[in-house]
């Protein structure tokens, strides 16, 4: 706009609607508002031209989220029939995407046959048993779905069978399930209760078994998909369910051996009995409750929570005097079942008691006073009550003093018998009862807190009653000191050795095996109860074994209801899938097995019966040896439980989920309302966004890296996603180094070298050789973290971070003798690294394995059957390279890091000063420049001994011999740069106050949890690491000006 425009502007703006002539404005005026419009045209012009800018860029991102979007749902979408081979010959795609890498793979693998034993023509008949490597699965229950336990099992096993397999064994790992017996019915009751409001006594044994067969044969074969998608390497053909007719048979079979041999009886003992479920129970499916005192705890069938955590005081009146013993209980409503009270034989307190007798308040019962040895003197009073029907303790004293067995509670928790009032009462309603009774007689003295173990039915929830029931026993003393001298002797092997102890105090100190199960579902006990028509012959008891009979067919006589312990058919399993008591071939040929893997947690409930079984049945064990890994916690170290909302579906890692769909998963369970409120504000808090897709080789490899012989694993699932950025690596460096072999390129037909290696060249092999010594060492010892970490840190730390940066000149350069052995070098380590790191990522290095050229013509088909990389093929290691090396990163790391402390661009380059103190680092150095001078972007390297470096440089130390110099000045803006470093400095430091004044508060110890306070410190820590390097960094600033 002109002046005179200006001008005419503000004389037109003046006059309208004014009042007399407008004031003429003076020419400075005119100039200073020409001026004005001149400075609000130019900001009305940038604003137009931001607006523009960010219009932009809010298209390119949105562009950019989309593009994002797309890859990362990248598909395999080329037409493939199942079982046939995946298409690698159309274009990698841009980057790593689990489900395109994932896909096809597994159907083909399994259609070849790879994970057969007999693969490749081999007979399994023939081949020496040294050269196999057997393993059974340990069944999972049919009860739906697979966990992160499951996943770490099947991790660790198939990481091993697949080692094995490329090793040059023949491999069988069989797949299975198991029926489960109570957990399976629990959860087909609860489905009838909610659907159709039915219970299994409304539908009939028959009618009920038939539904559990229905739910069966709808999950069944989920489990089995889990599993296929976690990548195990199964033989299907020989995959096994413990109820099916051939196991059946076999559980039969063992029963009426085991009975015959008279390891099998029947006896009226104490048995660990859910009310709810109205079965006996194993001890594994006990849940330990601890509490501290006095707790009230909500029990199954009752409305008010019940007391449980104190110690009850009363009287009994000793017979014929006045005298009084005050004994104490912390189940005050088994007093209704007491037949004795004991005292130590050596209590002075009580000698002159011995032979008397108290009488009962309730029932003028008469309780003898009897002297056992396992009474504490000083616990209590001294004085104990004895309730042999319903303690395991009172048991004992009981039968060693002849003592009535007195049954006050029955199977559905009430109270029966003669127990006059009280008869009737629900067990914990008559807790109250008799506690206020004993009140109003004046025998109630006190109750105290008392820390105690309340044992519960890990399936119902309900509290655990002793009862006394006639059950069927194993005697396992003999099969236990046989198990026992089998590891002393050498025969087994049990790793972590730390487990024998376990082992040893299991076996040595067990009671006999109870093997019914009052239950529907489950292998029906083959005994039959005997009744003979002839008055002459006394009518026989339940309870007397010599009336039962075991039989392989029914006769006209009454089976037992029961069912057995579901680890009974467990224990069968290394040899009942392979068709015994039948002497097949595959018995004869893949039994006993190589390797037992699992969960520490069952190595007396499975394993040690494995061993007893295969000894006493087989005449020798089932494996060689056990190999127990940890259990899965979550990341604050918790036990999985539905209630937490912490139990993660393996697929939902892999997969990813959000939220809701965590939330919703929740609702197919079997959880109450309150569980599942409970478990929602769980994953709320460690889920806040869901689970990132992961894909199944970073859970694999994040479960594998995890096990550490003997510790736990505390697993955060959103670390798994670390390891599928890992993945994302892998992919992008074989794209970018498939790109630099050219589609020309051939391989040598065998790995060697030829004489032009470079020291790069020769030292990236000598850490391969490093990783294969690393991964097979670690194989061999079960140490797979050893193994896990050799091919990450060859992969991301070597690969990766190095020799492909360290390539990239060559291979743009125009050295054709130096780009052919590097090719060839890299082609080594793609090959090699792929085969190291196939047992833990089966479905990424089959995809990137077969894009590589081969070697070989008749190469084998598939990565999982191409031999495993042994020491004995690579015979490259030298540690005086990697020492040198390693020298070098460390110049290179320190140059790096000067560059990011005073921003210099990528673009930018700078002479680089390596000051040395003496010769021999120097021409350390010196055969490094080039490596030096690529990997930091600089214009020169310059190795100075006696020179001095120039001025206007940053200045870092490497070593007590060796500086690093780089040139700034003339780079950078010192005035600008100083004021950067200086605002960056004050920012830490408020930062670093405002920790340092939080833990110098009197309280902070009390108030800030423990790894809050970890923290801290080590934000502290890095904070102060932080502001010094930013210190030295402005000094140096200070001596340019």
């Amino acid at each position: 706009m002109s002046t005179e425009d200006t001008a005419a502007q503000t004389k037109t703006d003046n006059g309208a609607g004014g009042e007399g002539a407008p004031r003429q404005k003076s020419e400075k005026e005119l100039l200073k508002e020409a001026k004005k419009q001149e400075k609000l045209a130019k900001l009305k012009a940038k604003q137009e031209k931001q607006a523009a800018l960010d219009a932009k860029k809010q298209d390119g991102e949105g562009k950019k989220d989309k593009k994002k979007k797309e890859r990362s749902v990248i598909t395999y979408d080329i037409k493939t029939e199942k079982g046939s081979k995946k298409d690698t010959k159309c274009p990698m795609p841009d980057s790593y995407s689990p489900e395109y890498v994932e896909a096809a793979w597994y159907d083909w693998w399994q259609q070849s046959g790879f994970f057969k034993p007999e693969y490749g023509g081999r007979d399994i008949s023939t081949t020496p048993y040294e050269d196999k490597f057997i393993i059974v699965i340990p069944p999972p229950n049919v009860t739906g779905k697979l966990h992160l336990g499951h996943a770490l099992t099947n991790a660790v096993e198939d990481c091993l069978t697949r080692w094995h397999r490329m090793n040059g064994k023949m491999c069988l790992w069989n797949p299975g399930c198991d029926h489960a017996g109570i957990a399976t019915q629990v959860v087909v009751e609860k489905k009838l209760m909610r659907e159709r409001q039915l219970t299994r006594h409304d539908l009939g044994r028959e009618n009920f078994v038939d539904e559990v067969w229905k739910w069966k044969n709808e999950k069944g074969d989920q489990i089995y998909n889990q599993l296929r998608r976690l990548g195990g390497s199964y033989d299907w053909d020989r995959a096994r369910f413990t109820m099916e007719p051939r196991l059946y048979r076999a559980v039969q079979e063992a029963f009426v051996r085991l009975h015959d041999k008279k390891l099998i009886y029947r006896s009226v003992r104490l048995v660990n009995w859910s009310c709810t479920l109205n079965s006996a129970i194993s001890d594994i499916e006990v849940d330990k409750k601890e509490i501290p005192g006095r707790t009230m705890l909500a029990v199954p069938g009752y409305k008010d929570k019940v007391e449980f955590g104190v110690l009850v005081s009363f009287a009994y009146k000793v017979e014929g005097s006045d005298e009084e013993i005050v004994v104490a209980t912390t189940r005050i409503e088994t007093m209704l079942g007491d037949t004795a009270v004991a005292v130590h034989p050596d209590d002075p307190r009580y000698k002159h008691l011995h032979g008397k007798s108290v009488i009962h308040p309730f029932s003028d019962r008469r309780l003898p006073i009897v002297c056992d040895d396992f009474v504490d003197r000083e616990f209590g009073t001294g004085a104990v009550k004895i309730t042999p029907a319903h303690d395991h303790n009172d048991y004992e004293v009981g039968v060693r003093h002849k003592l009535e067995q007195l049954n006050i509670i029955d199977e559905k928790g009430n109270i029966t018998g003669d127990c006059g009032q009280f008869t009737g009462m629900k067990r914990f309603d008559a807790r109250k009862a008799v506690l206020q009774a004993l009140k109003d007689k004046g025998w109630y003295r006190d109750t105290k807190d008392n820390p105690m173990v309340v044992p519960t039915c890990s399936r119902s929830k309900d509290v655990i009653e002793p009862l006394l029931k006639p059950q069927w026993y194993i005697d396992v003393k003999d099969m236990n000191a046989a198990a026992v001298k089998a590891v002393r002797d050498g025969e087994l092997k049990i790793i972590p050795e730390m487990h024998i102890k376990t082992w040893n105090s299991w076996l040595e100190n067990v009671k006999d095996w109870c093997i019914s199960r009052q239950l529907w579902w489950g292998h029906r006990i083959p005994a039959y109860f005997v009744t003979v028509d002839d008055p002459s012959v006394k009518p026989g008891q339940d309870s007397d074994g010599d009336y039962w009979i075991p039989q392989l067919t029914s006769f006209s006589l009454k089976q037992d209801e029961d069912v057995l312990d579901t680890w009974f058919s467990s224990a069968l399993f290394p040899f009942s899938i392979f068709g015994w008591p039948d002497q097949t071939v595959d018995l004869d040929a893949l039994y006993p097995g190589t390797l037992l893997e699992t969960g520490h947690d069952i190595l007396f409930f499975w394993v040690a019966r494995m061993v007893m079984f295969g000894q006493t049945l087989m005449g020798k064990l089932p494996f060689k040896e056990v190999y127990l890994h940890a259990m899965v916690r979550d990341a604050h170290g918790r036990k999985m439980s539905k209630s937490l909302g912490n139990v993660v579906d393996p697929i939902d890692v892999i997969r990813g989920i959000s939220l809701e769909g965590l939330n919703e998963r929740l609702q197919d369970g079997n959880l109450d309302e309150k569980e599942i409120k409970k478990a929602i504000v769980g994953q709320k808090a460690d889920y806040p966004d869901g689970i990132p897709e992961c894909g199944t080789d970073a859970l694999r490899f994040a479960l594998i890296a995890y096990t550490s012989q003997g510790r736990d694993i505390n697993l955060d699932v959103l670390r798994v996603q670390g390891y599928r950025f890992f993945c994302n690596k892998l992919w992008n460096a074989t794209k970018f180094a498939l790109n630099g072999l050219g589609v020309d390129f051939k391989p040598t037909p065998q790995h060697q070298l030829c004489g032009k290696e470079r020291e790069m060249d020769k030292w990236i092999l000598s850490r391969l050789c490093l990783a294969v010594e690393s991964c097979t060492s670690g194989f061999q010892a079960y140490d797979f973290p050893a193994a896990t970490t050799a091919c990450y840190n060859f992969w991301l730390r070597v690969v990766c971070d190095w020799y492909l940066e360290y390539m990239k000149p060559i291979l743009y350069g125009s050295d054709e003798d130096a780009k052919a052995v590097c090719r060839n070098v890299l082609y080594t380590c793609l090959d090699v690294g792929l085969r190291l790191l196939h047992p833990f990522m089966p479905f990424l290095t089959e995809e990137l394995f077969q894009r590589l050229p081969r070697r070989q013509e008749n190469s084998p088909p598939s990565i999982c059957v191409t031999a495993y990389p042994l020491p004995a093929d690579m015979q490259h290691r030298d540690t005086d390279l990697e020492s040198s090396v390693e020298f070098a990163q460390s110049i290179v790391k320190n140059i790096r890091s000067m560059r990011a402390d005073y921003n210099l661009t990528p673009k930018t380059t700078a002479d680089v000063y390596v000051k040395c103190t003496d010769e021999d680092t120097s021409s350390k150095v010196k055969l490094f420049t080039d490596v030096i001078q690529t990997l930091t972007n600089s214009s020169a390297v310059h190795v100075l001994v006696s020179d001095s470096v120039p001025d206007g440089c940053a200045m870092l130390t490497v070593s007590s011999k060796c500086e690093a110099h780089l040139m700034l000045k003339g780079l950078i803006d010192v005035e600008k740069e100083t004021k950067k470093l200086e605002g960056k400095k004050e920012t830490l430091g408020k930062s670093l106050k405002k920790l340092e004044d939080a833990a110098a508060k009197p309280d902070y110890s009390d108030k800030v949890p423990l790894d809050v306070r970890n923290q801290n410190t080590d934000k502290m820590s890095q904070l102060t690491e932080e502001i010094d390097k930013l210190s030295k960094a402005l000094s140096t600033l200070l001596t340019f000006q």
